[in-house]
């Protein structure tokens, strides 16, 4: 069977989550199908480890990035005055 070289993540610069998750994928297709070296489940195994943990610093950053976001609408709310109505005077119907 051929294999395909295992490549360090993050190699070559910085690439997308979603990039990096169907790495991620098909190096745990490539391990659960089998018929690997030893070697070469070792290198996919620490590849499989490497994306994983970039996945999980990018998830993060993502999460982050709405926290503050979330915060910011939060406090532009807090910021604008209340939306009020004012009465209207009765008009007397004839």
């Amino acid at each position: 069977m051929a294999s395909k070289k295992a490549s360090p993540a993050g190699r070559g610069g910085p690439q997308d989550f979603e990039t990096l998750y169907k790495r991620l994928e098909e190096s745990v297709a490539q391990l659960e199908e089998g018929g690997l070296t030893l070697e070469q489940s070792l290198l996919l195994y620490e590849e499989g480890m490497k994306l994983a943990s970039r996945c999980q610093e990018l998830l993060q950053q993502a999460e982050l990035k709405v926290s503050k976001l979330q915060e910011e609408f939060a406090a532009l709310r807090e910021e604008q005055e209340p939306y009020t109505v004012e009465a209207e005077e009765e008009i007397p119907l004839e």
